[in-house]
C-alpha cells in the first residue's frame, strides 16, 4: 500500500473518532442531531478542553436538551447546573446564556431546522460558515467545526478541511490540501479522517510516534 494511504488508514483505526460521535450524537440529516451539533461546537468554541466540552454536551442531552425547543424552554440555572457537572468552568454561566439565545434564534429565524442554513447558502461551505456564525458564541472556529462534522451528512461540504486539519496532516507527513487529502479516504471516511488528524495536533507526541512507525 501507497505510504500516505497507509499513514491515513492508520490514523482512521487509531484516532478516527469524530466529536460528535464522542459525545453520544448519532448524526443524521435530521433538524434534532444537526442541532445537537451546533450546541457541541458552541462549547468546543471556548478555550476550554475538547474532552470537557464533550463531557459538557453530554450533560446537556442527557438533561434532555436535544433540539432547540427544549433548550430554549429550559430554565437558565438548569443549563449552568449541567455544564457544572462537566466542569465545564469560567464559561458555564455565558455559555448557558449563549445555549439559550441561539436556541430561541434558530426557532425564530429557521424553525428549529438548520437544513434551511444549508439551502439558504446553496451548500456552498464557506457561506455555510457565514451563516453560522450569525448563531451566538458561533465564530470562524465554531463553524469549522461544525463544517468539519456536518460533512459527514452534508456532501455538499465535502472536502472540508480547516487550517487546523491541514496543519496536522502537514506535521504527519501528509498532503495539506482538503482535495488531497480526500484522496486518500473513501468519501464516507473523510469526516474522520480530518477529526483524526485533529486529535493529533492535540496529542502531544503523536506526530512524531506516527512519523516514527
Amino acid at each position: 500500500m501507497d505510504p500516505t494511504r497507509a499513514m491515513a488508514r492508520r490514523i482512521l483505526r487509531e484516532y478516527g473518532e469524530t466529536y460528535a460521535h464522542e459525545a453520544g450524537i448519532r448524526l443524521r440529516d435530521t433538524p434534532a442531531p444537526l442541532y445537537q451539533l451546533l450546541v457541541l461546537c458552541v462549547l468546543l468554541s471556548a478555550p476550554i478542553r475538547a474532552r470537557t466540552a464533550v463531557a459538557a454536551a453530554r450533560e446537556l442531552f442527557a438533561d434532555g436538551l436535544r433540539t432547540p425547543r427544549r433548550m430554549a424552554d429550559s430554565d437558565r440555572r438548569q443549563r449552568v447546573a449541567a455544564l457544572g457537572r462537566a466542569h465545564y468552568r469560567r464559561y458555564d454561566e455565558s455559555t448557558a446564556t449563549a445555549l439559550g439565545d441561539g436556541a430561541r434564534l434558530l426557532l425564530e429565524r429557521r424553525h428549529g431546522d438548520l437544513r434551511t442554513l444549508r439551502d439558504e447558502a446553496g451548500g456552498d461551505p464557506a457561506r455555510v460558515r457565514e451563516l453560522l456564525q450569525e448563531v451566538p458564541r458561533i465564530g470562524a472556529t465554531g463553524a469549522d467545526i461544525f463544517c468539519r462534522e456536518a460533512q459527514a451528512v452534508w456532501p455538499e461540504l465535502r472536502p472540508f478541511a480547516d487550517a487546523r486539519v491541514r496543519e496536522a496532516a502537514a506535521g504527519v507527513g501528509l498532503p495539506h490540501t482538503a482535495r488531497a487529502l480526500a484522496g486518500l479516504v473513501r468519501p464516507g471516511e473523510f469526516a474522520r479522517f480530518a477529526d483524526g488528524l485533529v486529535r493529533i495536533g492535540l496529542t502531544p507526541d503523536a506526530a512524531d510516534r506516527l512519523r516514527a512507525a
